[in-house]
């Protein structure tokens, strides 16, 4: 399934990264494509906030991974692969995330990982249409991503 959405500026993404948010449960697995500032992170502050973060989330560029404590039982692992040249023990840790139904993964410059990765997964490929607006084109690929696209067509 698909569906695109066209963003405006950086608040209007986050926007639709907070509706996204709030039909998340946990176990979710979500994939950011763009090119360098495409507006993964801007994503991804919106996911947050959307599930009622409401501290800095910053981009994992030059440390591969942040964590974002929602609650006693939901949590945001975002994962940026992109100065990545091996999976390592990132891979390890990224394997443990994608079990846990208390997570939410998403994950920048997946292309190291990708033979790990679901198929059940929301992809958000974000392509820049102007200077601050974006086409955002989500693709599923599983019962939960397809729950996921059908509730923010809703």
């Amino acid at each position: 399934m698909t569906y695109d959405i066209a963003s405006k500026s950086p608040a209007s993404t986050q926007d639709v990264a907070a509706r996204l948010a709030s039909f998340l449960k946990g176990g979710e697995v979500i994939e950011l494509t763009s090119d360098l500032g495409g507006g993964k992170t801007t994503f991804v502050q919106g996911l947050a906030r959307g599930l009622g973060y409401r501290a800095d989330v910053t981009s994992p560029t030059f440390v591969l991974s942040r964590v974002y404590q929602i609650s006693a039982d939901l949590e945001i692992h975002h994962y940026d692969l992109y100065r990545l040249g091996i999976s390592g023990v990132i891979g390890e840790q990224l394997a443990e995330d994608l079990k846990d139904p208390h997570v939410v993964t998403i994950i920048e410059w997946a292309g190291l990982v990708e033979h790990q990765l679901p198929d059940d997964r929301v992809t958000v490929t974000l392509e820049l249409t102007g200077d601050e607006s974006r086409n955002l084109k989500f693709v599923s690929g599983g019962p939960v991503s397809n729950r996921l696209l059908k509730e923010l067509k809703s």
